[in-house]
């Protein structure tokens, strides 16, 4: 079997980071090592790799511009950069690669944007939509999209706006984003992430602002949203500010996790087997402060977290039958650290 996996940190290169970090994971020994830069390049905060491991795709930024970047994957894991495309105002937050699109998601310009990918590692500008609309909290002052991602079956995207309190699907369409369906969050609750349960009709959306995980049933055919289940993410005697971040799903479904931070911890809930809602398992300290975001090696005999304001890369063992964490003593330095992500 193998024991090491190689593993891409995303960064803010705001103070000392110069981009891309690479690290390696072995999982004999337990330890994450051999951390570099594996990519010079202005605020890659969040990352995606295309299913093959050849490609990976990033969020780039070159003084006012902002945009996305693609970089062929070697043998041994360094970068080559094949394309960039850059426009004038702010980088998007999120990118997701799914067959020949790549998608972006743009916090401050509240858009969502759509690329081709001819698999060679070039990029085409596709279709971009704006968002309108806002929300009672005082972040939601405008449309703020923080998501944008396909379904299972590729056939629609979705797109989660913070701002106006949307969870949007999409349809690519003559190189056109077209809306299908809307569903309507809680109104401040803030949607930032979702995933999907394998059986490719139940997902799992992480809101930032009142950190709960809405449990929803997915119309394939139409790409419609019904909620079915809205959970805490954090205790309820936590008083302070927290900001939810990612949110995982174990690949059997049977475990989905999600980031606090503020809490500064991971939440492990367990997924009902007949009805997919959520039961709380426990609340997991990151070890360090600020987790952006945190990953599944691809073994998922381990999860990786990002503590943004304390610059590390903490590892955990994970109990793949409870779906418990245990913090290891291994851990890395990465400046300003945002996400974590696997060949």
């Amino acid at each position: 079997m193998e024991n090491k996996y190689i593993g891409y940190a995303g960064t803010y290169t705001r103070q000392t980071s110069e981009g891309i970090y690479r690290f390696e994971l072995n999982t004999e020994t337990k330890k994450l090592q051999a951390v570099e830069v594996a990519a010079k390049i202005g605020s890659p905060t969040y990352l995606t790799i295309d299913t093959a491991g050849t490609y990976l795709y990033a969020v780039a930024q070159d003084g006012e511009q902002g945009g996305v970047a693609a970089f062929s994957i070697t043998k041994d894991g360094t970068l080559e950069k094949t394309a960039q495309i850059l426009e004038a105002g702010a980088p998007p937050c999120h990118v997701d690669v799914r067959a020949d699109h790549l998608f972006a998601g743009n916090y401050h310009k509240g858009t969502a944007q759509s690329y081709a990918v001819d698999g060679q590692g070039g990029l085409e500008q596709e279709a971009v939509v704006a968002h309108a609309g806002q929300g009672p909290h005082e972040r939601q002052e405008k449309p703020h999209v923080h998501f944008a991602g396909a379904v299972p079956d590729g056939r629609f995207i979705v797109v989660a706006d913070l701002g106006t309190d949307e969870l949007v699907t999409y349809a690519v369409e003559d190189q056109k984003l077209i809306k299908k369906q809307t569903y309507q969050a809680k109104p401040g609750s803030g949607p930032r992430h979702i995933v999907f349960h394998p059986d490719g009709k139940t997902a799992y959306l992480m809101t930032e602002l009142s950190s709960d995980v809405i449990v929803l049933d997915y119309a394939t055919e139409t790409g419609s949203f019904t909620e079915k289940q809205v959970i805490h993410a954090i205790p309820d005697d936590f008083t302070e500010t927290n900001d939810a971040s990612a949110i995982r799903i174990s690949s059997d479904g049977r475990f989905v996790y999600t980031g606090n931070r503020g809490h500064n911890s991971i939440t492990v809930f367990q997924v009902d087997e007949t009805t997919k809602e959520l039961t709380w398992i426990e609340h997991t300290p990151t070890g360090g402060e600020w987790p952006r975001d945190f990953t599944l090696d691809p073994s998922e005999r381990f999860l990786i977290a990002s503590n943004q304001h304390t610059g590390n890369v903490v590892l955990f063992e994970r109990d793949t039958e409870t779906g418990k964490l245990t913090k290891l003593q291994s851990e890395i330095a990465v400046p300003e650290v945002v996400c974590v992500t696997f060949k």
